[in-house]
């Protein structure tokens, strides 16, 4: 790209959409005003052509008839009155003849000599250098030709290329204040769009919706800035109830941990940790605040996966749920040694991340294995039902409360029965985030042990698909 071509483009994008606009009628116009100026001109030389031949046609037809009577070389003819046709005489020999007075045609031409022996009935001629500028005609008669010629004239023509010269430019000028007025009125709500979302951004008032005014694609971009805004409004809110949900929920561990270590500190100062703290109450201190540093790492993580919401650099891939399922369950028995997991699985195959997946299943294990009795294992159980993929886990526990049932996966909710339990109550929160980022959904119910029975449902990719190939790598 040449650097005109380059300064030019650079120019333009950096134009209003309204000088756009402008610009764009005006050079329409004048595009449209220069192609009409052809085509009139053109018409209107044709027309004048045809008229001047026409008026020789009958002139040479006259002065013929003229020449039939008294013949050629006696043919008299006038002086030259100053203006208006030309005339001459051109004979068998060669000779021309012309009236006294009169300008000097231009040299008779090859066809026009071939005219006056006889060889054709008549020619039309036109010359249209600055010398030659005529229109030409020659009529055979008697032994030689009769010529009638007029100076080709452009004076019309000019006339009428700088009448179009002016009207052109009067409507481009016309073009574009108007362009600019329709530009400007079009562009009206887009104007009030900005300012009422400048007024947004500046303000941070995200509670005021854009008016709805205007139709079509302008009613279609305020709805989608006011749908913008409600999500930014939910988005807060939520951002705000984690705050003070985390908030909440740090403040008991942290402050027992606070107290613990003061209580620690204080004797130590004294000199009377040995005789204030036997071994035995040592221990347990230091038990409790080892499963409060736990407690809060927990937590810690849980509100970081919480936070990230459904932002993941994980990638998606086809994997078998059962080997998410048996690492999830491995890692809740290595993570609790006291509680059992019973698995009854089979193979599924679903798209999804892997580590997002396990991440809910061992959730899930961890909610069934507080609650389960000791001699009571946590049945995990998966299968294939129709187009989906079906994960339950059960425990023999006290079940969970119809009142508690709407609420529970809500985050840091903890029923009244839960609240001596370790627990952040993100858990099941998590595990219904991550199943509805991967198109399934989470549902609770009673186990036929009497307890609770959490189900997961996720797409399956078909077994006959995976036998054809799709292109994806299966691990």
């Amino acid at each position: 790209m040449s650097r005109p071509a380059g300064r030019l483009t650079r120019w333009w994008r950096w134009r209003s959409l309204r000088t756009r606009l402008t610009v764009i009628a005006a050079t329409a116009i004048a595009a449209s005003v220069f192609l009409a100026f052809q085509v009139a001109s053109e018409l209107l030389d044709w027309e004048l052509r045809a008229t001047a031949e026409d008026q020789l046609r009958a002139d040479s037809r006259v002065l013929a008839a003229n020449a039939e009577l008294a013949g050629l070389a006696q043919l008299r003819l006038p002086p030259y009155p100053g203006s208006g046709r030309l005339v001459r005489v051109v004979l068998s020999d060669g000779s021309i003849r012309t009236p006294v007075g009169q300008p000097a045609l231009p040299p008779v031409s090859e066809g026009a000599g071939r005219v006056a022996q006889g060889a054709s009935a008549d020619l039309m001629e036109s010359g249209d250098s600055d010398d030659d500028g005529y229109f030409v005609y020659t009529l055979r008669v008697g032994g030689g030709a009769v010529q009638v010629a007029r100076a080709a004239d452009d004076s019309p023509i000019n006339r009428f290329g700088l009448g179009m010269l002016l009207i052109g430019l009067l409507c481009v000028v016309c073009g574009a204040l108007v362009g600019r007025a329709v530009a400007r009125t079009g562009l009206a709500p887009i104007d009030r769009l900005t300012a009422a979302a400048v007024r947004v951004a500046r303000t941070r008032d995200l509670d005021a919706d854009i008016p709805d005014e205007g139709g079509g694609e302008i009613r279609q971009l305020i709805q989608s800035i006011n749908d913008m805004l409600a999500a930014l409004r939910d988005s807060r809110q939520a951002q705000r109830l984690l705050a003070e949900d985390a908030a909440h929920e740090l403040k008991t561990p942290l402050t027992s941990l606070r107290l613990n270590i003061e209580l620690l500190i204080r004797l130590d100062r004294r000199g009377t940790l040995d005789s204030a703290l036997p071994s035995e109450s040592r221990t347990r201190l230091l038990n409790d605040l080892g499963a409060q540093v736990v407690e809060l790492s927990t937590l810690a993580a849980e509100l970081t996966d919480l936070a990230r919401g459904d932002v993941s650099d994980e990638s998606t891939e086809l994997l078998d749920l059962a080997d998410v399922v048996g690492a999830a369950a491995t890692q809740a028995c290595s993570r609790v040694p006291d509680v059992e997991v019973a698995l009854d699985v089979t193979s599924v195959w679903v798209r999804g991340r892997p580590a997002a997946l396990q991440r809910a299943v061992l959730n899930l294990i961890d909610n069934a294995g507080k609650w389960s009795p000791a001699d009571q294992p946590v049945q995990v159980r998966l299968r294939a039902q129709g187009a989906s993929a079906v994960l339950e886990v059960d425990d023999a526990g006290p079940g969970i409360d119809a009142a508690d049932v709407p609420r529970v996966f809500d985050r840091f909710y903890r029923a009244d029965s839960a609240r001596a339990l370790p627990g952040s109550g993100l858990g099941l929160s998590i595990v219904q985030r991550v199943v509805d980022a991967h198109g399934g959904r989470v549902t609770v119910g009673r186990s036929p042990r009497g307890g609770a029975l959490l189900r997961v449902d996720l797409p399956a990719v078909p077994i006959a698909r995976l036998t054809a190939g799709d292109g994806t790598a299966v691990r």
